[in-house]
């Protein structure tokens, strides 16, 4: 029997996570209410990579059979020579099972808010949370209620976090990226890394006759924290100008770039206390190198909520973040390393560049291989 059959779970934040763990724990039994501040929910216009480890998720959450309406399966992931748009190599995305995917952002929240809904969640829009404490107790502007267990998804500037281990001091990394969606059709469902010295872009089709595009560059002038930043496009454009003439095109199609500071936060050393508990970047936030945030927080999500359906919450709460820090810490420190090999310079370029031509060649599977302790990862397997 699940330990959270008739319990009162809330959960901060309408985000990917939040809808996520919303999911699980009713799955577990739970009767959720989710606080959303946004009058709906949403997601601006962006692009997002859900790895076979957060499809498991999704898949043991009962989502398989929409998911195809909802995404593309990814084929290929190709790094690319910026400055002369030549492919360096192609490793082979097909054989991935649950099917690495792309989808926007806004499709993913769609899908698990229906999802939701449909498993009775009740989900409170334009709601903020006025008082956060420890206890249970939510206060908010529908008044006070008392849950068994809040969690907070609440995200980079979350409150919950900082309640449990105080005002963060994250840290400018020297690099600013750009997204936007642009209108492509015919585009094969490959991701592109276009690597350049000291920035690169990223692109990879979307549902919709879409591309998503991000774009990043070192410097040394601060940005602020954040994808709801308008910049204008010239700078995108100035930014990348000495590349082949493919990206260029893509690049100027880019109409409202929204511009983002890339910051560096530590992984929480506390992500509970009594009845709080925190996911995803609430709990650790991670730069976009290796396409792991939103899957990370899925993880998390089913790790919470099936550590509490398995043991009462003062067992659970320790046992969840013992399962899942040593994992987010390994991802962020491998997101990192990537933010530097993408913008090798002189000879370490072209050393880089020529190891992965031979990898393509003669290994072609060694670079799922790498990362099979990442992809791999099931953490449906067990509950517990």
């Amino acid at each position: 029997m699940s330990h959270l059959e008739n319990a009162s779970v809330a959960v901060i934040g309408g985000g990917i996570g939040g809808l996520a763990a919303a999911l699980a724990f009713s799955r577990f039994g739970a009767g959720v209410t989710v606080y959303e501040q946004a009058e709906e929910l949403t997601e601006v216009g962006a692009g997002i990579q859900i790895t076979p480890n957060g499809g498991r998720v999704l898949a043991a959450m009962g989502l398989s059979g929409q998911l195809d309406a909802y995404s593309l399966r990814a084929q290929a992931v190709q790094p690319r020579d910026a400055l002369t748009g030549r492919a360096i190599t192609r490793f082979d995305l097909s054989p991935q099972t649950p099917p690495y995917r792309f989808f926007h952002r806004a499709a993913l929240i769609d899908l698990l808010g229906g999802a939701c809904r449909q498993a009775g969640v009740e989900i409170l829009l334009g709601t903020r949370i006025n008082t956060s404490v420890t206890d249970g107790t939510v206060t908010s502007d529908q008044g006070l209620c008392q849950h068994d267990l809040v969690v907070g998804a609440d995200g980079l500037h979350s409150q919950a976090r900082s309640l449990l281990n105080g005002q963060g001091a994250p840290f400018f990394t020297g690099q600013v990226a750009w997204r936007g969606i642009v209108a492509a059709t015919d585009m094969p469902s490959v991701a592109n890394i276009w690597m350049a010295p000291y920035k690169h872009v990223v692109t990879y089709p979307l549902k919709g006759d879409l591309l998503n595009v991000v774009a990043v560059r070192e410097r040394t002038d601060w940005a602020a924290e954040g994808w709801h930043h308008d910049d204008a496009p010239a700078n995108l454009q100035a930014a990348f100008a000495d590349t082949c003439a493919e990206l260029k095109s893509l690049i100027a199609q880019v109409q409202t770039p929204k511009l983002w500071g890339l910051f560096r936060h530590p992984v929480a050393p506390h992500w509970h206390r009594d009845r709080l508990a925190i996911l995803g970047d609430a709990a650790h936030p991670t730069l976009p190198f290796l396409a792991q945030g939103a899957n990370l927080a899925l993880e998390d999500a089913w790790t919470l909520a099936s550590c509490c359906a398995a043991a009462p919450m003062a067992e659970a709460l320790p046992a969840y973040q013992a399962k899942r820090a040593q994992r987010v810490t390994r991802a962020i420190a491998a997101a990192n390393a990537n933010a530097r090999n993408y913008h090798l310079d002189g000879l370490q370029r072209r050393i880089a560049h020529a190891g992965l031509r031979t990898l393509g060649t003669l290994a072609p599977n060694a670079f799922l291989k790498r990362l099979s302790w990442l992809y791999d990862h099931d953490v449906t397997a067990s509950f517990g």
